[in-house]
């Protein structure tokens, strides 16, 4: 790492990148069990969730982002060697994709905690953070290569520092964005007629993450507060 880049990575961890997490009719029970099928029971399974909560999140969507596509692909990843991970994308005509791969269901206990991450995913696009985190990336590089412009950095170190300023933008508030998709997926799990305080226990099957230096989710039980929150703000389950 060039000199200049050093300095820069040494003044920033003296700052707080992380930002605090934000504060914060009756469910018919699913019980499928997913885990461990990765053949035609998961696909039955998520064909089944996903029909329950794609309408749900498309409402929301247009309640509550006005101009946003809200017709969500959603849709299991072909590579069956693809690793556990799901995540929300969008088309080059802006269409929403929800990607879940085969892995990532054989993780899922049951039908409530694939909505629940199902109905996470939506929620981010749902958010916007997508189109925000590409903003925050954008400024954080410009910033950057100023400040080396300034300091009469080398050609080569303000390229250096305007990827690091993009790396350092785009992971600013990826911990808040992550409780925000938690909260309003918490909603859209309990419109769909699944229970939310069961599919937030996948949370205790996942490493912690803490509280790491660009770290990009927050530590678990942030997140697990902040459904419990949402589900006794709006008399949930």
């Amino acid at each position: 790492m060039h000199r200049f880049l050093l300095l820069l990575v040494l003044a920033i961890a003296g700052c707080e990148v992380y930002t605090p997490p934000l504060p914060g009719a009756g469910t018919t029970s699913h019980k499928t069990q997913t885990q461990g099928q990765t053949g035609g029971g998961a696909s039955a399974a998520f064909a089944s969730v996903a029909r329950a909560v794609e309408p749900v999140a498309e409402r929301e969507c247009r309640r509550r982002a006005s101009g946003l596509n809200c017709d969500f692909l959603i849709r299991i990843d072909p590579n069956p060697k693809a690793p556990a991970n799901a995540y929300q994308s969008v088309t080059r005509s802006g269409r929403p994709v929800i990607t879940f791969t085969r892995a990532m269901l054989a993780d899922l206990s049951n039908q409530d905690e694939l909505a629940f991450v199902m109905s996470h995913e939506a929620a981010h696009h749902i958010r916007g953070h997508l189109a925000r985190q590409e903003q925050n990336a954008i400024s954080g590089a410009i910033i950057f290569a100023g400040l080396a412009t300034v300091a009469g950095a080398s050609a080569s170190d303000i390229a250096e520092a305007q990827d690091f300023g993009a790396l350092l933008g785009s992971r600013s508030y990826s911990k808040d964005f992550e409780l925000e998709a938690d909260q309003l997926g918490t909603i859209i799990t309990h419109q769909a007629g699944f229970r939310p305080s069961v599919g937030v226990r996948f949370f205790s099957r996942l490493p912690d993450p803490g509280d790491k230096f660009l770290g990009t989710h927050p530590a678990n039980h942030d997140r697990v507060q902040v459904v419990q929150q949402t589900i006794r703000q709006y008399n949930l389950n």
